[in-house]
C-alpha cells in the first residue's frame, strides 16, 4: 500500500529538481486526503472505512513529499502502519464476534469487548491526530511543512495544500467516531444475523 509513498521518497532529489513534479505531487496529495476522506464518512462497512482512510493518508504523506516535509512523510509512514494495523486487527476482532463488517448491525459492542474497545479508542485518537499520540505528531509535522512553504516549490500551492490537509483533518476525526460510535456505544443491533 505504501509503495507509491515509498517510492517518491527514494527518487526525492529528482522530484525535487522538477517545480511542476512537486506542486503535482502536492496537489494530488492534497485531492486525494479529501476525496479518501469523503468516502470513508459515508461507508457502513468497517473495512472500507479503514480502506478509504489508508488512501487519505496515503494523500498526506504524497501532499507532505510535494511540500518538500520529507522527514514528516516518512514519520507519518512509520507512524500510520502501527495505528492503522491496531484498527484493522480491531475490525476484525468485532467481525469475529459478530459475524459482519456492517456497523449498521452492530452497537453496544463496549461493554461485551472492552479491550477491543480500548485498543480502537486509542488507535483512533491518534489517526485523528490526538495530542500526544503518534498521529498529533506526524500531522502536525505535514501541517507545519505545508504552512510555512519553505521547501515547496510553489507558496500558492503549499497555501492550497494546508487547507485541504486541515479539513481532511477533520474528516478524519469524524469518519474515525462514527465508526467508534457506530460500533461500539448505542444498542445492539443484531450482529450478522440481522
Amino acid at each position: 500500500v505504501a509503495a507509491g509513498v515509498f517510492l517518491v521518497a527514494r527518487f526525492f532529489p529528482l522530484f525535487v529538481a522538477s517545480d511542476t513534479a512537486m506542486n503535482t505531487v502536492a496537489i494530488i496529495g492534497g485531492v486525494t486526503a479529501i476525496f479518501a476522506a469523503s468516502m470513508g464518512m459515508v461507508m457502513n462497512d468497517m473495512k472500507r472505512v479503514m480502506a478509504y482512510s489508508t488512501i487519505s493518508q496515503l494523500g498526506y504523506m504524497m501532499l507532505a513529499l510535494g511540500v518538500g516535509a520529507y522527514g514528516a512523510a516518512i514519520f507519518h509512514l512509520f507512524a500510520h502502519a502501527f495505528f492503522k494495523a491496531l484498527l484493522f486487527l480491531s475490525a476484525g476482532s468485532v467481525n469475529h464476534a459478530t459475524g459482519t463488517f456492517d456497523m449498521r448491525f452492530m452497537g453496544g459492542l463496549r461493554k461485551h469487548m472492552p479491550w477491543t474497545y480500548a485498543a480502537t479508542l486509542v488507535a483512533s485518537l491518534s489517526l485523528a491526530g490526538i495530542f500526544p499520540l503518534s498521529g498529533f505528531w506526524s500531522k502536525d509535522e505535514i501541517l507545519a511543512g505545508a504552512w510555512s512553504g519553505q521547501f515547496a516549490a510553489s507558496a500558492l500551492v503549499s497555501q492550497l495544500v494546508f487547507w485541504l490537509a486541515l479539513i481532511a483533518v477533520f474528516m478524519t476525526a469524524f469518519y474515525v467516531f462514527r465508526a467508534i460510535f457506530m460500533t461500539f456505544h448505542g444498542k445492539f443491533r443484531g450482529g450478522a444475523e440481522a
